[in-house]
């Protein structure tokens, strides 16, 4: 188990930002697939009980649209973890010194 102080020498003092940027990036991958299948269900039923071929088309690629969407924002976090790698520096020249903090605070969270 992690100790706090470590974590914090981690971060530099920024480890209440970090948790909050962690805890939003955990809210918005649970959320996100939840609104995709009830919005989906919402649209896909009103055009079912429409019985119109040209509003279930419709409804079927606004749900295309979404997935896509969806799928694009489980990525952002992939993408600016390989952003951060290519640009960030820390002391010395170290690379992983976001990583470091970052990692520290994901293995506390698990933990806890």
């Amino acid at each position: 188990m992690l100790d706090l102080v470590q974590i914090g020498d981690a971060c530099g003092g920024l480890l209440p930002l970090v948790k909050v940027i962690y805890a939003a990036i955990k809210l918005v991958m649970i959320i996100i697939p939840i609104a995709l299948i009830i919005y989906g269900t919402i649209d896909l039923g009103k055009a079912v009980i429409a019985s119109d071929e040209k509003e279930v088309k419709s409804a079927q690629s606004r749900l295309i649209k979404r997935i896509i969407y969806a799928a694009l924002i489980f990525f952002i976090p992939m993408l600016v973890g390989v952003v951060m790698n290519i640009v960030a520096v820390g002391e010395q020249g170290d690379t992983s010194s976001w990583s470091n903090c970052w990692n520290a605070v994901t293995d506390g969270e698990e933990g806890e």
